[in-house]
């Protein structure tokens, strides 16, 4: 009988993995090596679904790996176009089978042989399952210095929470997040016109809105092969970016939110991008067009108080 209990208890939390290629064959396969060497991953892992993104690189090297290791449950798909960061985890997720959903990205390593297990049973504690917690931020250092990843971190206001071990956010980063799958099925999946950027905030207002909450914990580290100056996003990311943030706005925020964000964004482009006013007029004129374009479904009052008591930055 207690066994039958312990077996039914590992059961309970299954793990889908899905991790998108970005043309790093080499960083992708030290992934899978060290998923392989996580302690209790065939008690807990459904899965790991890898999504070859059209990339240019050969990927040999991974596809015979995941052939020679079962152990990992792997799935190796081709991409024959490049779906971009949110179609591509939507085929992904659609493909899953797990009842927790947990996407890296593939340029990552874990710190500790027991973090699988740790983050199969993280939303079993008090702290989350108290708040209906449905989205899990875990912890990111860089690779080479192991200092925290500041732009993985899931709240704006940094010197304030980084001490904190877990706490309650507005967001979560999508490189490296865990999920329950019940929340997709109640959101809908990331927005497929994101080809780049701020699909995790469309997803986030969403599920807040579904009466989830969103969190961070700090008892799983992961570390990320991305340099300390960061990937600077060229003229053209910044622009999708611009154009995503005043979607979100727009479609989830009360209206002085989706103007004080494309207002902002527009003298962060200015700033960053250094010129290029092609590209800033061709967003304009797509963010003028985004009243018309899109449809409006505000979050509710009690996600506004929510969003206000974990201190969320709204307007930008």
């Amino acid at each position: 009988m207690i066994r039958c209990i312990f077996t039914a208890l590992l059961m309970s939390n299954r793990i889908s993995i899905l991790i998108i290629t970005y043309n790093r064959p080499a960083d992708l396969l030290e992934l899978l090596i060290n998923l392989s060497g996580q302690t209790g991953i065939g008690d807990v892992l459904e899965e790991i679904l890898i999504l070859n993104n059209a990339s240019t690189e050969s990927y040999c090297a991974v596809a015979d790996y995941v052939k020679n290791t079962p152990l990992l449950r792997a799935k190796y798909i081709v991409s024959s176009e490049n779906l971009g960061v949110a179609r591509g985890r939507n085929k992904l997720m659609q493909e899953a089978h797990g009842n927790l959903i947990l996407s890296l990205d593939d340029d990552m390593v874990f710190t500790k042989q027991n973090d699988i297990t740790t983050l199969s049973k993280l939303f079993d504690e008090p702290f989350f399952s108290s708040k209906n917690t449905g989205i899990i931020t875990f912890r990111v250092i860089y690779y080479e210095t192991r200092e925290v990843q500041i732009t993985a971190f899931p709240h704006k206001m940094y010197e304030k929470y980084k001490s904190l071990h877990q706490f309650h956010t507005a967001y979560f980063a999508g490189g490296a997040h865990i999920m329950k799958r019940e929340v997709i099925k109640q959101t809908g999946l990331y927005p497929e016109d994101f080809h780049y950027g701020m699909e995790e905030y469309d997803l986030s207002y969403r599920a807040l809105n579904a009466g989830y909450t969103i969190a961070y914990d700090d008892k799983v580290t992961v570390a990320h092969k991305e340099s300390p100056l960061g990937r600077q996003p060229g003229h053209k990311k910044l622009q999708m970016q611009w154009i995503n943030k005043s979607k979100v706005a727009w479609r989830y925020l009360p209206f002085r939110y989706f103007v004080s964000t494309a207002v902002a964004w527009a003298i962060q482009y200015i700033k960053t991008a250094k010129g290029h006013p092609g590209t800033f007029l061709s967003a304009l004129g797509q963010i003028i067009l985004i009243p018309f374009s899109n449809k409006r479904s505000v979050v509710s009052n009690k996600t506004i108080s929510y969003l206000k008591e974990v201190e969320a930055r709204l307007k930008y």
